[in-house]
């Protein structure tokens, strides 16, 4: 199929590729960024009432573009965008560190409703290490860690960060992280690019991390500071994804790391690039992370565009698909550079996103895209908006699913520990209706019920199957017209249409291991006035 779309009085054209792993579900998602109110809120001062409405606004507008799943910031610099008893409430939120809504609300318990009701995953993003941003201008309460525990923490630039070789510090997150994977329905852990502290220069000279007095302390087997960094990353990451599963099987916890893991160059194993490595410079070793399935997907940032020079985009996109180990790979889209007045060719072309996005779909390891940043697509810069809802996204999907999140039950004998994965699915939704409301139909059923012994078969979602030949059986993943948390759905009904008049529908529940249900009865609608 080929789309027109003409932007600016720039023509765009472009084929779009569907790769075999789009029928399989793909991540569509946008990051929310709340640090310095970047993103959201767009003031600090904002009411309640206008902090709602306007991530509303936020949602609807991703929702018509076809965005299924949101990054949101709640941990900005070790503060809060929720009620929490470990951290102070973030002055990015309120105006002053410490300070609550007023009127008084739960805005993380709010946000997480509001995208569930759109069908759209809620992922809580945290900054681990960052303490304070900007020194000079932070508003820090007398609750915060950087004065509850100022030796947990070092200076770096203008930042203040928690100290990641102390062991203490490493337990601290965790416990953050968990009260939130108890507290909310979230459907994911999500950490950007910043672990240690990028490099700076000052006065020409690069500047050194000050932790050597805690490498002496707490170093028992390395004979360099820079693996003995790595190693507290490793057993960082290792601890958090440990404590998640415990507590949720099922939530997802993912990396979403600068573009290099490492170059070529120094590492026969990395990318033929010339960028700053991940693994060199901030100490993520990402790979092994994903060797031994202590992530669930991985989301490099590749801001760079086809054909740079240090850091090609198409040579990043294959490099990381073959270092996936059996994870997700999900792609992070640099939007906000796609700009008429960029100082880089490259980026003032209609075309440059749209490319990379072929790319992606031509490479079947690739499982989706995250999007940087949310005000680029409130601008709808380069008409990249239309171009997702027009053609990329033209067809709704559910994000992927990963098959090793099912949850598993131990079994212990005398003699052996059997681990047994709940295959057992749900009852089948009953009581289909199709109630006629003006232009659209409304599609709804009841969920299944379940006794108390069944509890885990409980149906937490549905897919909604459409099928042109009604008199077709077949039950693909290809017929799937929608997912949704919901007992129901709309269909629009079309003035002028060119395909058939009738179309049937059916519906399947899910329970929280992702076992699905036979069928339900069928319906037909009439979907041409």
């Amino acid at each position: 199929m080929r789309k027109i779309i003409t932007i600016a009085l720039l023509v765009c054209v472009f084929t779009v590729v569907s790769a075999q792993n789009v029928d399989d579900g793909e991540m569509r998602a946008a990051w929310i960024t709340t640090t310095k109110n970047i993103d959201y809120p767009s003031s600090k001062s904002l009411s309640s009432k206008n902090q709602k409405t306007e991530f509303i606004s936020i949602l609807e507008m991703y929702d018509k573009i076809g965005i299924n799943a949101i990054f949101f910031q709640i941990r900005p610099s070790s503060d809060a965008f929720y009620p929490s008893k470990i951290e102070p409430w973030s002055e990015w939120l309120t105006g002053k560190q410490g300070k609550a809504p007023d009127p008084y609300y739960d805005p993380l318990k709010f946000m997480i409703e509001e995208c569930h009701k759109r069908d759209m995953e809620f992922h809580a993003w945290l900054n681990p290490f960052r303490a304070v941003a900007t020194i000079e201008y932070a508003d820090i309460a007398d609750s915060h860690i950087s004065k509850q525990k100022p030796e947990w923490c070092f200076t770096y630039d203008i930042n203040k960060y928690l100290n990641p070789g102390i062991p203490p510090v490493r337990d601290y997150i965790t416990e953050v992280i968990i009260d939130v994977v108890k507290r909310y329905d979230i459907d994911g852990i999500h950490f950007d690019d910043y672990f240690y502290p990028y490099p700076k220069k000052k006065d020409g000279k690069s500047m050194e991390i000050p932790d050597s007095e805690t490498y002496k302390k707490y170093n028992t087997e390395f004979n360099n500071i820079r693996d003995w960094r790595r190693d507290n990353m490793n057993k960082f990451i290792e601890q958090v994804n440990e404590n998640i599963k415990e507590i949720k099987p099922t939530v997802k916890f993912g990396v979403s790391p600068s573009a290099v893991w490492r170059n070529k160059g120094y590492d026969p194993e990395g990318s033929d690039t010339r960028g700053l490595a991940h693994y060199d410079y901030l100490y993520a070793d990402v790979l092994k992370w994903l060797r031994e399935g202590w992530i669930d997907y991985v989301a490099p940032q590749l801001y760079s565009a086809i054909g740079n020079k240090y850091a090609d985009y198409k040579i990043l996109v294959d490099w990381w698909c073959k270092h996936t180990y059996g994870r997700h790979l999900y792609i992070g889209h640099a939007v906000y550079k796609a700009s008429p007045t960029s100082k880089d060719k490259a980026w003032r072309d209609v075309n440059e996103l749209p490319k990379q996005m072929q790319i992606n779909r031509k490479n079947s390891n690739v499982r989706g895209s995250i999007f940087y940043n949310t005000n680029s697509f409130k601008k709808n810069i380069m008409g990249f908006n239309d171009i997702l809802k027009n053609n990329f996204y033209a067809t709704h999907v559910p994000t992927p699913i990963m098959p090793w999140l099912e949850p598993a039950v131990a079994i212990v004998t005398d003699t052996v520990i059997v681990v047994a994965v709940d295959e057992t699915a749900p009852p089948s939704p009953n009581k289909i209706k199709v109630t006629k409301l003006g232009n659209r139909y409304m599609l709804s059923w009841k969920a299944p019920k379940v006794s108390g012994k069944e509890h885990d078969d409980k149906a937490v979602s549905y897919a909604v199957y459409k099928y042109k030949d009604i008199d077709s059986d077949e039950l693909t993943k290809k017929n799937i017209y929608k997912k949704t948390k919901k007992n129901y759905i709309f269909v629009k009904r079309k003035r002028f249409a060119f395909f058939k008049k009738k179309f049937k529908f059916v519906v399947s529940a899910f329970d929280k291991a992702g076992n699905e249900s036979k069928i339900s009865k069928e319906v037909i609608m009439k979907l041409k006035k």
